[in-house]
């Protein structure tokens, strides 16, 4: 019996109404439907973890709709682990791997099946098709994921009643799932460790996925600058719709909340407000990505003066921000520590500092005491892919202590930030903020800077504003 509405205009459903309703209604499966290009490489995920976890039932939910307001919800996006071993984004499933005999594992997909037509939840529903756009079938999914599909509304039952086998889920993301199993805390955070652990490299067709996802944020970047002379005449909030836009055209989303920060603003590390002025004689620091129809995200950043030339200061804080971003992603390359960018670019930075006056020297022993920390606020740089900060939960080993191979990807981010309260340096100084961020792909022989198509120098930025700015 669907969900009545509370107030509702319609209390009631007549049998004349419930009979028309179900109906008339064509056979609308597909069956011309091949198997998604990501499939086969979904496939090998999931092998990989099968053999990390031999003899045990996993389990990786992609989540439910959270209610906003009454029948509203907040836009849905699936659990990240789910979208990366099975391609798909579908609410209110789970991928189920069963262990075999012989120590691999039987895999099938949870999910939540077309609306039928003889009852009246397909129209009256809260979350009904009729309301809310067509799901695939059943069958339509198999096809399509490559996987063996079942009706998720006896997911619950099904793994309550199963066999005794050691059963691993990731917690948080399907209450009701999670109550149907037993497991073990500590042994369940294993299973969502190594998750973000088979992120870390990614194969050829996430590689192409990102490329894509860069490529548009590249023409977001442009569109702003195309549209800086309405901006400065409204506020933040234009150049942050100016790129959803585009994101919205050519991808599925924003990759996370775009940080579109003018002036004082632009040293606030996540400014998402965007609700200030654009003023010409500031810098905008915008930092935005495209996430692809994928689910894959670039992460981006520019400083921009929005006169479309730097002050003397301005310059000044660019240029060491640049050459600090070069020493960083010169020390991305297959066989270096992933700490190596980090640090390289956090060395430049401090001894900037320390011949401006703002830390005391020498510029290593600054370093080691993390004295620039007060002005460059975060660390250089993360890995990029499904997530923003992808593989998040990854063993330190594998992540942070690890070393950088071909597949990687990540960001190279160096920034500078004089608070417009920092009374430890010249009033000139203060307020102004600036990031260059890149997403760098590891290569057999180095790297390769999937967005340089944006400019990155301060004269390169200034030429693009002067062909591009509105």
């Amino acid at each position: 019996m669907a969900k009545r509405r509370k107030n509702g205009l319609y209390t009631e459903i007549s049998e004349e109404l419930s009979a028309l309703m179900r109906s008339g209604w064509a056979d609308t499966e597909r069956h011309d439907l091949e198997p998604d290009a990501q499939a086969p490489y979904a496939a090998r995920r999931r092998a990989a973890l099968s053999a990390r976890f031999p003899g045990e039932r996993l389990v990786i939910p992609s989540g439910n709709l959270k209610s906003r307001s009454n029948d509203d919800t907040y836009p849905f996006r699936a659990y990240t682990g789910y979208v990366h071993m099975t391609g798909d984004q579908a609410r209110d499933g789970a991928l189920v791997l069963e262990p075999r005999a012989d120590g691999g594992h039987d895999a099938y997909c949870y999910q939540l099946p077309r609306d039928s037509r003889d009852d009246d939840e397909f129209w009256s529903g809260y979350h009904a098709e009729l309301w809310m756009g067509r799901r695939r079938s059943l069958a339509e999914s198999a096809r399509v994921l490559g996987l063996a599909c079942r009706d998720v509304r006896s997911a619950a039952e099904d793994l309550a009643a199963a066999g005794e086998v050691p059963t691993r889920i990731v917690r948080g993301i399907d209450p009701a799932l999670e109550a149907a199993v037993s497991t073990d805390e500590e042994r369940d955070a294993d299973l969502e460790q190594a998750l973000s652990d088979l992120r870390l490299v990614k194969d050829e067709w996430e590689i192409g996925e990102m490329r894509q996802a860069v490529d548009s944020t590249v023409r977001g970047f442009t569109d702003v600058v195309g549209d800086l002379s309405t901006a400065v005449a409204t506020s933040e909030r234009w150049i942050e719709g100016t790129f959803y836009r585009r994101a919205r055209l050519e991808g599925n989303h924003v990759g996370y909340g775009s940080i579109c920060a003018a002036g004082d603003h632009a040293t606030i590390m996540h400014w998402t407000d965007n609700d200030g002025p654009v003023r010409p004689g500031d810098l905008l620091l915008l930092d935005a990505g495209v996430e692809s129809r994928t689910l894959y995200t670039a992460d981006v950043t520019r400083t921009l003066p929005i006169s479309g030339t730097f002050s003397a200061v301005q310059r000044k804080v660019y240029d060491a921000v640049y050459e600090a971003q070069e020493a960083g992603i010169a020390a991305v390359k297959p066989g270096a520590a992933y700490r190596d960018f980090h640090e390289a670019a956090q060395r430049h930075l401090a001894a900037r500092l320390v011949e401006w006056g703002f830390i005391e020297g020498p510029a290593e022993r600054a370093y080691e005491l993390g004295l620039q920390r007060r002005f460059t606020m975060a660390g250089t740089g993360h890995m990029l892919g499904l997530d923003v900060h992808d593989c998040a939960h990854a063993r330190n080993e594998e992540y942070l202590d690890g070393v950088l191979e071909p597949g990687m990807i990540l960001t190279v981010e160096p920034g500078l930030y004089f608070q417009p309260d920092d009374l430890t340096v010249p009033e000139e100084w203060r307020g102004i903020g600036v990031r260059i961020e890149d997403d760098l792909l590891v290569t057999a022989d180095g790297n390769e800077n999937l967005s340089a198509g944006l400019p990155r120098s301060a004269d390169e930025v200034e030429a693009w504003m002067a062909e591009f700015a509105g």
